[in-house]
């Protein structure tokens, strides 16, 4: 199985390299094939030729320079159109992510999930360093959207998820064109009856260079996607129902 590395990078130029060898090399440890696709999202930094340098030393590692409007959203889902592997995993290039928990998501969609969703939330996992203000939002948000789609999972607002390749390609088109398509894809996912399953994961906040999110910008962003995916979930339960009642 060939597993996809989705990295979007917008001024990343203290973390990427690191996050790229460190993914490369547990990678490569455990006899995994993969791709690791880098998005530089109109950086003003240096990550763009980081990136390039990496490119060319390993041919695994492709480059993707987005020069039109930015956009965390906009970056993986152009990432997300260049992918050959049989499974993507979307990972941050601010060092938050633990490459360990790549190859635990790996061996879970070989157990036959179509996603595997991790949680720093649920007992095992560890995290560290989350900004207090930005954890009271995150826990409000992933408990309205528990309480709308009826479902157990506790961190979906967290971008590092695997999702099979099919799963991607059912759930086009994605629209989000920010941080909000971190719930974009998982909870349409859901509505789609995908398997998953949740597993602690570890987290680190980060130590060097300036976060993207902003929760004054992001927030009408998220609410708008929670709702118009789970209005999505009615329509498509509906038109479910009337395929089974045109049966009879």
């Amino acid at each position: 199985m060939k597993l996809s590395i989705v990295i979007p990078a917008c001024n990343e130029e203290e973390t990427l390299e690191k996050v790229v060898k460190d993914i490369g090399e547990i990678l490569q440890k455990e006899n995994i094939c993969n791709e690791i696709i880098i998005i530089d999202d109109n950086s003003s930094d240096q990550t763009g030729n980081i990136a390039d340098r990496l490119s060319s030393s390993d041919r695994d590692i492709e480059v993707i320079h987005r020069k039109s409007l930015p956009g965390f959203g906009r970056a993986i889902r152009e990432g997300l159109e260049k992918i050959s592997g049989d499974a993507v995993i979307i990972v941050m290039a601010d060092a938050s992510d633990d490459p360990p928990d790549i190859i635990r998501y790996y061996h879970k969609i070989k157990e036959g999930y179509d996603c595997v969703f991790g949680s720093r939330f649920t007992r095992g996992a560890i995290i560290k360093n989350y900004p207090p203000l930005k954890l009271l939002f995150n826990r409000l948000g992933n408990n309205l959207i528990r309480m709308l789609f009826l479902i157990r999972e506790n961190d979906i607002t967290n971008a590092f998820k695997a999702y099979r390749r099919e799963v991607i390609e059912q759930i086009k088109p994605l629209v989000s064109d920010h941080f909000n398509l971190c719930v974009e894809i998982p909870l349409k996912a859901i509505n789609r009856g995908f398997s998953r399953v949740q597993i602690p994961i570890n987290w680190s906040g980060r130590q060097s260079g300036i976060s993207k999110l902003s929760l004054r910008k992001i927030q009408r962003k998220y609410i708008f996607s929670i709702f118009y995916v789970w209005l999505e979930k009615i329509l498509l339960g509906e038109e479910i129902r009337n395929r089974r009642n045109a049966k009879y």
